[in-house]
């Protein structure tokens, strides 16, 4: 997506929301927290700051990397040592941006490598965003940094683009030399989320989801419910939660999203946990390419 400068005014505006967000989520979480009460509280921020989330803020901790999302009666605590990726957007009129960072929960700082890998990797590849670079070239930046500080990348993980509406967009930025085909476009919006582990470096769903995105209209069906899929729909196709509908009766909402599932017009994403079960580290920002170099929109 290349933001006209109206658009791009508002994507910085939904910078400074989302940077908020994250911000009140580090300093407010603690053993003994929830984890809902944390995504939750995130969200209730972006929607106080007339925004809106583009996707269930979320809370992944230790080895699993990215998508946990809470259900509506999800009573998991933090616990002391507890390695957390916060994950967290906001969206205005559908211009979008995605942040992230890493909390170590331990006395000793023991997670304080693996963090600050992945938070050195991102800094090296944000320093190479020129137009025109090979999204390779930046992969192989960002593994060299992770390898050289003792740990590996996640290979099967990557930064993405930002459409209007679309949170994973052209190009895909790996984090190490895989093969993938893209350049970085002058006035482009773009996400680079290095991931960094001691395990082998590939992740794998695992875990009840508590994520989904509708891709496609279902075809009719008497288990569908008018309202519930209306709700669901005026999400524009962005990621939601069952936490975003608990103002629907719930059977009819249960069935409803069975059937979308079953159709395959709704996708799941569970958890995603790295296939060794070692912890993960990870850290991202929303970035725009100008003319003179890349403005980072979630400091």
């Amino acid at each position: 997506m290349i933001p006209t400068p109206t658009e791009l005014d508002t994507l910085r505006e939904a910078g400074r929301i989302a940077s908020k967000a994250r911000t009140w989520a580090v300093e407010t979480i603690k053993p003994g927290y929830l984890l809902r009460d944390l995504q939750e509280g995130m969200e209730a921020i972006i929607r106080e700051s007339k925004a809106l989330p583009p996707f269930p803020s979320q809370t992944s901790r230790n080895t699993i990397a990215a998508h946990y999302c809470s259900s509506p009666s999800d009573n998991t605590t933090f616990e002391e040592n507890d390695l957390v990726k916060i994950d967290v957007g906001a969206h205005i009129d559908g211009l979008i941006v995605d942040c992230g960072v890493s909390v170590d929960l331990s006395k000793d700082h023991r997670w304080k490598g693996i963090i600050k890998a992945a938070s050195d990797a991102l800094d090296e590849a944000i320093s190479m965003c020129t137009p025109n670079i090979d999204v390779e070239d930046i992969g192989e930046r960002v593994s060299n940094v992770i390898t050289n500080a003792g740990y590996n990348p996640i290979l099967n993980l990557t930064g993405h683009g930002l459409g209007k509406y679309t949170l994973h967009d052209a190009p895909q930025i790996p984090n190490a030399r895989i093969g993938l085909k893209g350049t970085l476009e002058v006035g482009s919006i773009f996400a680079i989320e290095p991931f960094a582990t001691s395990g082998r470096g590939y992740i794998k769903d695992e875990g009840k989801p508590e994520v989904f995105m509708l891709e496609k209209s279902p075809k009719p069906s008497n288990k569908i419910d008018p309202d519930v899929l209306n709700a669901i729909e005026s999400w524009h196709g962005l990621p939601i939660a069952r936490r975003y509908f608990m103002n629907l009766p719930r059977k009819p909402f249960e069935r409803t999203m069975k059937e979308l599932v079953k159709q395959g017009a709704m996708r799941e994403y569970p958890p995603l946990v790295e296939i060794t079960e070692h912890p993960v580290g990870w850290k991202e920002h929303s970035i725009w390419l100008g003319p003179n170099g890349a403005e980072i929109l979630t400091t």
